[in-house]
């Protein structure tokens, strides 16, 4: 089985999109699919089908039931906040060796030819009381994949996270870009091979507005 972290460069950049879209081309090519996002935050209990985990199921073929969002989310809570953050709020404890157990059965479990392990937020973004996600990363080992956005300034996010990440000892299999949809963002293409300059080697993925076949390219 391939597993791979699907990490974000910033919060709220495209993570759930890139592994949708990943997902659903390893499917079209026949391939047995599953993911697993451990804890996730401003998730409304009533109507959560358009949430990363509904997203997600989705995109696995999966039925939208609650057996099945417990399986891919665990642990879900309201406030659109960090997850301890938002676990504060309901007096829950957030724990890294709770979200490393929780991958750790998921990753077992799982019979799939890929495998995909989304973390909240960013690569520095803080995921349980004593843990941020690049914490989770390092304690799975799991090869990374990166997503980056491409607005003004995202140059600096995208190749800080990537060193970050390379410094703890982690593969990265790619920095998948997302698509600004701001007219005014800079021009894609140039992100792209600018990024392609500075990133020492490790391949830049294009994840372009309405078109999906980059997602191929992943597989």
């Amino acid at each position: 089985m391939r597993a791979l972290f699907v990490a974000g460069a910033h919060t709220d950049i495209g993570k759930t999109y890139v592994g949708c879209a990943l997902l659903t081309a390893a499917r079209t090519r026949g391939r047995r699919v599953a993911a697993f996002k451990p804890v996730v935050s401003g998730v409304d209990a009533a109507d959560w089908a358009d949430s990363d985990p509904g997203r997600l199921l989705a995109a696995m073929g999966q039925p939208l039931t609650d057996e099945t969002l417990q399986g891919v989310s665990p642990l879900r809570f309201a406030a659109p906040l960090s997850p301890p953050m938002a676990a504060r709020r309901e007096g829950a404890d957030l724990r890294l060796g709770t979200l490393a157990d929780l991958c750790r059965q998921a990753l077992a479990r799982a019979q799939a030819d890929l495998m995909l392990v989304e973390g909240a937020g960013g690569v520095m973004s803080p995921l349980a009381e004593d843990g941020l996600n690049l914490d989770l990363m390092a304690a799975l080992g799991l090869p990374v994949l990166l997503v980056g956005g491409s607005y003004l300034g995202s140059m600096s996010h995208n190749l800080t996270a990537l060193e970050v990440v390379r410094a703890r000892g982690l593969a990265v299999e790619a920095l998948v870009v997302s698509q600004d949809a701001d007219p005014s963002a800079p021009d894609f293409a140039e992100t792209l091979a600018d990024l392609r300059r500075f990133s020492s080697g490790t391949p830049v993925v294009g994840a372009a507005r309405n078109a999906q076949a980059w997602a191929a390219d992943l597989l």
